[in-house]
């Protein structure tokens, strides 16, 4: 009886999952283009599955800031950020980011500190973004988890959830890959988690601060002379 209630059950997770992650790629690869409106028949019928799971994850990206819902005129998805978004969403991260880091090279615990390293080592390992969701999609996830982990070990709940709730990475990432972004953020990363690992707050803050100035002046790059 426990498998007949269970099995449906997961397998109606697997589905939304993959129906979320099938979107997000459409999303962020403009497939579904910036701020154009997202069908969810179209969807449905696109992806051979039932308007739930799709509704499901149109919700999911609701939170994540790549699409808004609009009192009787369904999802669009959102507009790219511009250059003076890009900027101001950087100034929120300098604000936040440099002290959770001091924070968490003192307070990190082992188990978290074992995350970090296991998120540096394999981001060290991976080639340049390349284009395309599918090639820099798992650069992006963990470039994202290890901004969210230092966050999580300042010991700070309120700091650690603002951070998460800008979705830096997705914003970032949907403009398009930077080009040698991947090396220098790795090569960035490994710094501030040297100043974690010597438990030293005021080399990690200035780690970190280092590294989104740096990505902010190469996610800039994009738009030229003026930015």
């Amino acid at each position: 009886m426990t498998a007949d209630i269970v099995g449906p059950t997961a397998r109606r997770g697997m589905v939304g999952d993959s129906v979320y992650e099938a979107v997000k790629a459409m999303v962020m690869d403009h497939v579904i283009e910036p701020g154009a409106r997202v069908g969810i028949e179209s969807l449905s019928r696109l992806l051979g599955v039932s308007a739930t799971p799709v509704r499901e994850a149109l919700a999911r990206l609701e939170s994540d800031g790549l699409v808004v819902k609009r009192s009787l005129a369904g999802y669009r998805a959102t507009e790219l950020l511009d250059r003076r978004g890009v900027r101001e969403l950087f100034e929120m991260r300098l604000l936040l980011e440099p002290r959770a880091a001091a924070l968490a090279a003192e307070l990190v615990d082992d188990d978290a500190l074992d995350r970090i390293e296991a998120l540096v080592e394999e981001m060290q390992g991976m080639p340049d973004q390349g284009r395309g969701y599918a090639v820099y999609g798992r650069f992006m996830v963990l470039d994202q988890r290890f901004h969210d982990a230092l966050a999580a070990a300042s010991g700070r709940t309120m700091l650690a959830a603002a951070v998460e709730r800008l979705h830096t990475h997705l914003h970032l990432f949907r403009l398009s890959p930077v080009t040698g972004g991947g090396p220098a953020t790795a090569v960035e990363h490994g710094r501030i988690l040297r100043a974690v690992l010597r438990r030293d707050p005021v080399r990690a803050e200035a780690a970190m601060r280092e590294h989104l100035e740096l990505s902010l002046e190469r996610h800039l790059g994009r738009y030229g002379a003026g930015a």
